[in-house]
């Protein structure tokens, strides 16, 4: 267990891929407008890997990359659902979907817009989002 956090649970939409995660009940979610987070609409908010757990489906998991090949873009080979990926901000730790957590455990979100088309640009001047997954 984590002190003051929540144990969040989600998958995606055919169940073949299950996770838990521990967060804040309260998210903190970037809105990435770069082209792929644009035309998957993927808001996500960011945990370290040592807070997020594959439950079940790593074998039906399937990887996208593009660009730096940083990213790691997973999603469902059955639906197509990504609830969770490695992003090039924090390779180190997870890029989690809030919309694919399961129901009870979030209070809030707040949403954070970045501007991903000029990414070095924004990481650069972002504060703290480089140290998210540590």
């Amino acid at each position: 267990e984590y002190r003051g956090l929540v144990k969040h649970t989600g998958g995606c939409h055919c169940g073949a891929v299950r996770f838990e995660v521990w967060a804040s009940a309260d998210l903190h979610v970037f809105n990435c407008n770069c082209s792929i987070c644009t035309k998957k609409q993927n808001r996500h908010f960011i945990v370290p890997a040592s807070r997020f757990k594959l439950l079940q489906g790593a074998d039906n998991l399937t990887t996208y990359t593009f660009n730096t090949h940083r990213a790691q873009h997973t999603f469902c080979k059955t639906c197509g659902v990504q609830s969770f990926y490695t992003p090039r901000s924090n390779p180190d730790g997870y890029g989690i979907a809030p919309h694919c957590l399961d129901d009870g455990t979030v209070q809030s979100i707040s949403t954070e817009d970045i501007n991903g088309k000029e990414w070095e640009k924004a990481v650069k001047e972002h504060k703290t989002i480089r140290n998210m997954s540590k």
